[in-house]
This record gives structure tokens, C-alpha cells and sequence, in this order.
């Protein structure tokens, strides 16, 4: 994402202007009806709503923590599982929301105890790159079995991070009730097995398609 600046995902606003096309960024509507203006990254034919978290400030992350929170309370979460590595921005801030007294994170480095079969090949849209792996720390099993684990992340867009964190723990013998994320980004996780676990999420953003206007939104794939 070259040339953003700084102040995206900083505050609020009351209202802003909606398309039908858009240029360089996109006014995402919040639940409280509140609008964040997020950068669009180009993909090509394609732009999506970007949304970095562990760039936004405090008063962003504790609104969108929130609202997940609210989203996610009807599945009865008994602890929350973060995914690496903006997953963790939310990790605690659900689970605190939620009432819990702790929480667990999956990682992308192995420590000296780790267990090989508790990891899984690792990539998403913002790092593609391969040799990538996602761990689970075997000191957590005690903590996650037997009880409804909630899986939170900062995005969903292709689903390759769910379906990472999905497979690490369902490996574990662990089957999430849900996927709660801050921001559902598109529709392009629907069409794989993420069809049969919950998705919630803070709010929702589609997908763009490029015109000699500028990008225009496609509404149908807009899910939440």
C-alpha cells in the first residue's frame, strides 16, 4: 500500500460521501452508524478496503474490539484464540470484552518445546510468501480443551488465515464455535468450507471493481 498516510484509521467520522465510485479510499460504515475512511489497495482489476491494525490508534481498535465482542457473545465463547499476527491486536481486547480472564495466541515462530504437529503451513493476501508456519503452543492444550474457543483475527479475505488457524486446532482435536474478525472483507473466503463455520465480524466492506471512473463497489459481495 504505497503513499498512505498516517492519519487512516485514527478516528470516526460523523458521515462521509458514498460512491457510486471511489478513488484512493473507501467510508466504511461502523454499527454505531459512525464512518472509518480506509485506504483501497490496488490488486489489479480488483481494489479491497484496507484496514492495518496495529497502525490504528487506541480509541479505533477499543470501538472495533467492542463491536466484535457483541458479535461474537450469541456463540458462547469460553476463550478466545488470536491469530498471528494482527489477530493479537484483538486477541485480549475480545477476551476481556467478553468477560475471560485470559487468552491464547497462536505464533509464527517456533519455540525449543513447540511440537511439529502442532503447526501449519502459514500465507495471506498481505504475505504470500512461502516456508511460513503457524504454531500452537502445547502448554496451551489444557487451557483450550473441552470449551468453546473463539477464533479472532483483524481481517478475513481469502480465508487462508482462518483456514490455518482452523486446521492447527481442529489438529489439536479443538472445533471452534466461530471466526470472529474486525473487518469481513469481500466474499472471496464464501466459496471454500468456511461456509460451514460461523463468520461475524465489526463491519463489512465489498469488493471493487476498476472503472474509468474510478472503483466501483460491488454491493452483492458486501457480507455481514
Amino acid at each position: 500500500m504505497r503513499g498512505i498516510a498516517p492519519d487512516y484509521w485514527q478516528d470516526f467520522q460523523a458521515d462521509a460521501a458514498h460512491g457510486p465510485t471511489y478513488t484512493d479510499r473507501y467510508p466504511a460504515r461502523m454499527p454505531d452508524g459512525s464512518v472509518l475512511v480506509l485506504p483501497l489497495r490496488d490488486l489489479g482489476k480488483t481494489a479491497v478496503a484496507g484496514l492495518i491494525a496495529n497502525q490504528a490508534s487506541f480509541a479505533v481498535v477499543d470501538a472495533l474490539a467492542t463491536w466484535m465482542a457483541e458479535a461474537a457473545r450469541r456463540f458462547g465463547p469460553e476463550i478466545v484464540v488470536g491469530l498471528p499476527t494482527l489477530g493479537h491486536v484483538f486477541g485480549a481486547a475480545v477476551a476481556r470484552r467478553l468477560g475471560h480472564a485470559n487468552w491464547a495466541a497462536l505464533g509464527t515462530t517456533r519455540k525449543l518445546w513447540y511440537d511439529e504437529a502442532l503447526s501449519v503451513p502459514l500465507s495471506s493476501i498481505t504475505a504470500p510468501g512461502a516456508g511460513r508456519r503457524m504454531w500452537l503452543d502445547p502448554r496451551l492444550l489444557p487451557r483450550l480443551r473441552g470449551r468453546r474457543v473463539l477464533l479472532v483475527d483483524d481481517v478475513i479475505s481469502t480465508g487462508a488465515s482462518a483456514r490455518a488457524g482452523l486446521a492447527l486446532l481442529r489438529a489439536a482435536g479443538i472445533a471452534p464455535v466461530a471466526v470472529c474478525v474486525a473487518m469481513i472483507q469481500g466474499d472471496r473466503w464464501k466459496p471454500d468450507w468456511l461456509d460451514t463455520m460461523p463468520v461475524v465480524g465489526a463491519f463489512a466492506t465489498p469488493l471493487f471493481d476498476r472503472t474509468a471512473e474510478g472503483w466501483r463497489a460491488r454491493p452483492e459481495t458486501r457480507q455481514g
